[in-house]
């Protein structure tokens, strides 16, 4: 085979291979929508104060934590990742952990950009727009004033066990975690579920 001939076969076989591997990359995530779960296509679902109570009341029996958070808030974007690590060490001993975006309508497009770039792989909501933000903080705690983020741990038997306003670091996550993962279940009578001292 002459020389010429010999160098197209060799281009035209490195062409076909480049076309065959790049056509079969998975496509950008960056052009889906994040979803209640941070990972599907739909967008956190909106939530009001009654949707909220009943959100937390769904999971009595495990130890829930509730990070609050908007893309205008530093705090919150910086602190964001460890509620996402700590969620995943946390899920096989029973904690159940969601998230409620504060922002805006006009600030969807950064709320998927955020989810999509931190893959929290927990429930997301935000809040419904039209409700008072103080009327929401007081619903979720009476001592909340609106210091953002916000973290709210709700012990086995439901009740608020400990909260946080402003950003922390991991010791303090994890010994409010052990807090409200640590409250006993035992067996009535009926052999129901209750909760120690109840």
């Amino acid at each position: 085979m002459p020389p010429p001939l010999r160098r197209l076969l060799a281009v035209t076989t490195l062409v076909i291979f480049f076309l065959i591997a790049f056509s079969s990359a998975p496509p950008q995530i960056a052009s889906a929508k994040p979803g209640a779960n941070g990972d599907s296509a739909e967008d956190p679902p909106l939530i009001d104060l009654a949707g909220y109570k009943d959100v937390v009341a769904k999971y009595r029996g495990k130890g829930v934590l509730v990070a609050f958070w908007a893309t205008w808030c530093e705090p919150c974007r910086n602190e964001y990742p460890l509620v996402v690590s700590l969620a995943k060490e946390y899920a096989p001993r029973g904690l159940v952990v969601g998230g409620v975006s504060l922002d805006e309508d006009s600030d969807l497009s950064l709320v998927r950009k955020f989810l999509v770039q931190n893959h929290p792989g927990f429930p997301n909501y935000r809040k419904k727009p039209g409700i008072d933000a103080d009327a929401f903080y007081q619903t979720v705690n009476p001592d909340w004033k609106g210091t953002m983020p916000g973290t709210a741990f709700y012990a086995r038997d439901g009740h608020l066990a400990r909260n946080f306003f402003g950003e922390r670091q991991r010791d303090p996550f994890v010994d409010a975690i052990r807090l409200i993962l640590a409250t006993p279940i035992s067996l009535n009578r009926q052999g129901e579920q209750s909760f120690a001292g109840n």
